[in-house]
């Protein structure tokens, strides 16, 4: 007996289409906003404020990306702002030790910033997977200590004077496109293929949909929350040099304020803050709204405290249509 090939309904859908549906409606929100600010303001669309938006969008893309791996096994990553102060202080100071050429100098502050972000990554991961904690409670906490650290490690003040390469990295572009923002890109495409085309990735979905279930079938829940919490660090390291060679000093008191921009730049993408739904593809769209917006608001000449007011709204109604787009797309 031969049996005829039924369509699966429309509940079936993959996670990956799911996306697919989710970017695309992100994707178009977007493009509806450079449409609104090319035609109301005179220069949003000229080259050099094109590649200023990709520059101030390189940061948040780059925090974003480590905390969409955070929150798509339900956490949250609260520390990223102070972190990168540490990171970038500790970066800064490795930088200046007296007897290292150029090249050494670079590698061993990038090391040693990314290692830091990993040290603190993996203690928030273990401290809130061992115990159970809530991971707002745990990274509230080390967003203090490592802003302590940062004032403590300097004294409470700014590093200068990097190598002359080093500050020339962060103002470089290649065909108009600033080369940290290619950094922040690759970081995209990287754990784009990780989230979708590994067995790693995958059992991170399956945290933030049903933690129980991937326990009972075998997988090391605990450990893949630790990973998940220790790329979002390592992420922050990366994050702090490219915002160090893009200003030229490393200051304990950076990163204020940016764990929210980043947080709302990965739901704006669609990740859901329930965990299980989401991609790093998004969070890139939803790093895009926060930047096109915020660039687009500043060419209309609104004061920062509107910028602010609708920022927040903005952050506001996505939640909300998250909402509704995840009726949409099941």
């Amino acid at each position: 007996m031969i049996e005829t090939p039924t369509t699966p309904p429309p509940a079936s859908r993959s996670p990956m289409v799911k996306n697919i549906i989710r970017e695309s409606g992100i994707a178009i929100a977007l493009l509806l906003l450079v449409l609104v600010f090319s035609l109301t303001t005179e220069h949003f669309l000229t080259t050099a404020n094109v590649t200023n938006i990709l520059t101030q969008v390189t940061i948040n893309l780059i925090l974003g990306v480590g905390i969409t791996f955070v929150i798509l096994i339900g956490g949250i990553d609260l520390s990223v702002g102070s972190v990168l102060a540490l990171c970038a202080v500790v970066g800064g100071t490795v930088m200046n030790l007296p007897g290292l050429g150029v090249i050494e100098a670079v590698t061993f502050a990038t090391l040693a910033s990314v290692a830091v972000g990993i040290a603190c990554g993996m203690l928030n991961g273990l401290i809130s997977a061992y115990w159970g904690l809530p991971s707002f409670i745990v990274t509230l906490g080390m967003l203090n200590i490592a802003r302590g650290a940062a004032l403590t490690v300097t004294d409470a003040r700014t590093i200068y004077s990097f190598p002359p390469a080093f500050n020339a990295f962060g103002s470089q572009t290649f065909f108009g496109v600033p080369l940290v923002f290619l950094v922040a890109l690759l970081l995209v495409l990287v754990s784009w293929f990780v989230l979708t085309r590994t067995v790693f990735g995958r059992i991170l979905y399956g945290i933030g949909n049903n933690e129980e279930a991937v326990r009972l079938a075998g997988h090391p829940v605990f450990w893949y929350k630790v990973a998940a919490f220790t790329i979002a660090g390592a992420a922050v390291g990366v994050g702090a040099m490219i915002y160090v060679a893009r200003l030229n000093i490393a200051s304990p008191i950076i990163g204020v304020g940016f764990e929210l921009n980043a947080i709302a730049a990965v739901i704006i993408g669609g990740t859901s803050l329930n965990g299980g739904r989401g991609s790093v593809l998004g969070t890139l769209l939803g790093a895009f709204i926060i930047g096109v917006l915020a660039n687009g608001l500043v060419l209309l000449g609104l004061s920062d405290f509107m910028r602010q007011m609708i920022t927040g709204g903005v952050i506001i109604l996505a939640v909300i249509v998250d909402k509704y787009r995840e009726r949409l797309s099941t």
